[in-house]
């Protein structure tokens, strides 16, 4: 029996339609034809509004709680965020408040983000790496930037996008079956016993 990778992606994006949400389907779409993964979205711009009141993660509102504990179950995350003045937006940061500083220890991040112009390229290594770092993940070697021009409207328009996912994809397939493999041979070998 093959159990399949818990994917969780987070759209950092604060609006819809968004070109973030369609970089960060197009990862999970990528991932899903190469393994069996169980995909899950959790979109900023959703449940944006209700977070940004709390300050205590038990004044989260009980679905925004169970959105926060998929992050910190996830075998492999996605993080895709726009690019807000050099960085990700404080709602993003926000969210990651909440998530326990321990439950990210060696999950796998595919990192992605979105802007306006490639200028901004460089924010998956000033911004996202270190927050990742903080948690102790295991950002994965390849992220995808998008600028605007990669994009029809809010369709991906661009083949050099679409080989920007490929690869990353393709370089995070070991780690990915890495943790498919450890979780399996953990089961079988509790199985057995």
């Amino acid at each position: 029996m093959v159990r399949k990778l818990n994917v969780v992606a987070v759209s950092g994006g604060l609006q819809r339609p968004s070109k973030t949400l369609v970089l960060t389907q197009a990862l999970l779409k990528a991932l899903s034809e190469a393994l069996p993964i169980e995909p899950q979205i959790v979109e900023l711009g959703e449940i944006g509004p209700r977070l940004a009141g709390a300050m205590h993660r038990a004044q989260l509102p009980a679905d925004i709680e169970a959105q926060v504990r998929r992050i910190e179950l996830a075998d492999l995350l996605i993080v895709a965020s726009p690019v807000f003045r050099g960085s990700y937006s404080g709602l993003f940061k926000h969210l990651f408040d909440f998530v326990d500083h321990q439950a990210l220890i060696d999950v796998p991040v595919l990192l992605a983000a979105t802007g306006g112009s490639n200028r901004h390229a460089l924010v998956i290594d000033h911004q996202l790496r270190p927050l990742f770092s903080f948690f102790q993940a295991r950002t994965l070697p390849i992220g995808v930037y998008a600028s605007d021009q990669d994009f029809n409207g809010y369709e991906i328009g661009s083949d050099t996008l679409r080989a920007r996912i490929e690869l990353a994809v393709s370089r995070a397939l070991p780690i990915a079956n890495a943790e498919r493999s450890a979780d399996t041979s953990a089961l079988s070998a509790s199985l057995a016993a």
